[in-house]
């Protein structure tokens, strides 16, 4: 009897679970992404105009403001087409 392989990783079972993993690690990122443009951007202005850190923490907050909001709306943009999707399998418009 030949040995069968075994599968390393099986998406069909395991899609809910990638799906949200990837979801939360877009969202991880893009927060990330936010704050460290908006460091780099600080540091360039407190650089250039020879603040000591006043530029840093300015746009270091408005990078976590900033992200949030994108996050926020990724998040509603998300839930919005799980609504969708959950309405159109019972047959609602």
């Amino acid at each position: 009897m030949p040995k069968q392989k075994k599968k390393v990783f099986d998406y069909k079972r395991n899609r809910p679970w990638v799906e949200n993993l990837y979801i939360v690690t877009q969202l991880g990122l893009t927060m990330v992404g936010c704050i460290a443009f908006c460091f780099f951007i600080g540091l360039y202005l407190d650089r250039w105009l020879g603040t000591r850190g006043v530029f840093i923490t300015i746009f270091i907050i408005l990078g976590v403001i900033g992200g949030g909001v994108v996050v926020y709306r990724q998040i509603m943009e998300i839930t919005e087409v799980k609504e969708e999707d959950k309405n159109s399998g019972n047959g609602i418009p």
